[in-house]
């Protein structure tokens, strides 16, 4: 049995790659920490409560002693990094979180890993010559793009907001232990994600929530900013091959290949709605759409050219945009009708 690290795992896209990695994986043992802030909820766990093969704690990757518990405790020999504040308006408003985890708590993780699998740069120990440190990273630190372009693993990092600025700090102390000391690395920057067990401030989430409510539903400046859209799941999977075959030292773009602009995903969202739960005076959800002042620094638009991780290690996405919003859309529903009925009882 391998036992592998899993930090954040409580969080959007860990609580997706969980149960998904134990059942695609059966020789392996998870350790799941997460400091179950705002954005870590065990409910997204649910599934994976008391699997033989999962152990859930509860703590803070800033907590190295902790940390170092864990890999005497477990002999972990492998770490898949999720944690990490990721709102972009938090991060406005609160830069200091995001220094701290995103920044330290990365330094902390992976200065642990190679302390208890190497004797040496550039050599591991026996038992661990095939340990991988895996830093899961997003394509805001590439700045923003024009109307053109995608982009691409050698795009020069321009980050624009704390949050970040805090990723592409991680990203580059996560390259410079793989330079410096020969650690066996791999980073993963991705799209936008979308899809199941989203925090409620994010976007589909947040459009969702408010139409069912009867709310008005805020979107940015004129809606026309263009996110890529990748399906929670495909990620996953993405990640999973990554850390399994990448290549050391390499980096990989996950995307979903679906620019799509606000304005369009909060129109879709609500035709959805519309067929699915209509609104109870035959009106469209469209008309709760409402605009308002743009953020601070919002970037333009972000596209990945995921062609290196599609050619060298064959991952390929499932869903479309619309099959996966369509999904999304069940899932928040089913929830949403649960919610009610038992407020109801």
């Amino acid at each position: 049995m391998t036992h592998i690290l899993v930090t954040g795992g409580a969080g959007f896209i860990g609580s997706n790659f969980v149960p998904y990695f134990l059942e695609a994986n059966p020789d392996s043992h998870l350790v799941n920490i997460d400091a179950l802030t705002y954005a870590g909820n065990l409910d997204n766990l649910i599934e994976v409560e008391g699997h033989e093969r999962y152990t859930f704690v509860k703590g803070d990757i800033c907590d190295r002693k902790l940390i170092e518990q864990l890999f005497e405790q477990f002999d972990i020999k492998g770490v898949i990094h999720f944690a990490a504040e990721s709102h972009v308006d938090n991060s406005i408003t609160n830069p200091d979180a995001f220094m701290q985890t995103n920044i330290l708590g990365t330094f902390n993780l992976i200065d642990v890993a190679k302390n208890y699998w190497m004797v040496s740069p550039g050599v591991y120990k026996e038992a661990y010559k095939h340990s991988r440190f895996h830093h899961v990273s997003t394509d805001e630190v590439y700045g923003t793009l024009g109307k053109e372009g995608l982009f691409m693993e050698t795009t020069p990092y321009a980050p624009n907001s704390p949050y970040s600025a805090s990723k592409a700090s991680s990203d580059f102390i996560v390259r410079s232990y793989h330079h410096t000391y020969g650690m066996n690395v791999v980073t993963t920057n991705c799209s936008n994600n979308y899809g199941p067990k989203q925090h409620d401030e994010k976007l589909i989430p947040t459009i969702i929530r408010k139409a069912l409510g009867g709310e008005s539903i805020p979107i940015y400046g004129d809606g026309s900013n263009i996110r890529d859209w990748l399906y929670v799941l495909d990620h996953c999977k993405g990640i999973a091959l990554a850390y399994f075959n990448g290549v050391s030292g390499e980096t990989y773009n996950i995307g979903g290949r679906n620019e799509r602009n606000n304005l369009y995903i909060a129109k879709k969202v609500c035709e959805l709605l519309d067929l699915k739960h209509p609104r109870k005076d035959s009106s469209s959800y469209k008309d709760l759409i409402t605009y308002v002042k743009d953020r601070a620094g919002h970037d333009f638009r972000y596209a990945i050219d995921a062609s290196k991780i599609e050619n060298e290690l064959g991952w390929k996405a499932d869903e479309n945009f619309e099959s996966g919003i369509d999904k999304t859309i069940d899932w928040y529903l089913k929830k949403f009708i649960e919610n009610n009925t038992k407020s109801l009882a």
